[in-house]
């Protein structure tokens, strides 16, 4: 959605053209737009002519910001959440660590991109 977003940075979309969009059910986007509105990376408004669009510049929002602020609440794996107590292997386990270590490097290589680098082409107006 923010790839659509980026490609007409000053226009607002409603969520029920991004999911008929991309197929998704409507509660979903507009949940995903909530969450990127707290973390002021699109704003909303309401009414005519309303809808959601990029609070800043597709080139200021860094890919691994949107990761970050959308899995939020979503560890990697199990033992990167709150409670390790399901693991059986946890006194011994060597894997954490370099997972840990991918999930840092996969962080940086996203903090590299920006928005504009991946949004999508202008949606032609005849086509749509």
């Amino acid at each position: 959605m923010l790839m659509r977003m980026a490609s007409e940075p000053g226009r607002a979309f409603s969520t029920a053209e991004l999911a008929a969009e991309f197929g998704l059910p409507r509660n979903h986007v507009a949940k995903i737009i909530q969450r990127l509105a707290y973390g002021g990376i699109v704003q909303t408004r309401r009414g005519g002519g309303g809808g959601a669009m990029l609070a800043q510049l597709p080139t200021a929002i860094r890919l691994g910001e949107v990761v970050r602020l959308l899995e939020k609440d979503h560890a990697l794996v199990e033992c990167f959440g709150p409670s390790e107590r399901n693991c059986t292997v946890i006194e011994c386990c060597r894997l954490k660590a370099r997972l840990r270590s991918a999930e840092t490097a996969f962080l940086a290589d996203l903090d590299r991109a920006t928005l504009a680098d991946v949004a999508l082409p202008p949606r032609d107006a005849a086509a749509a």
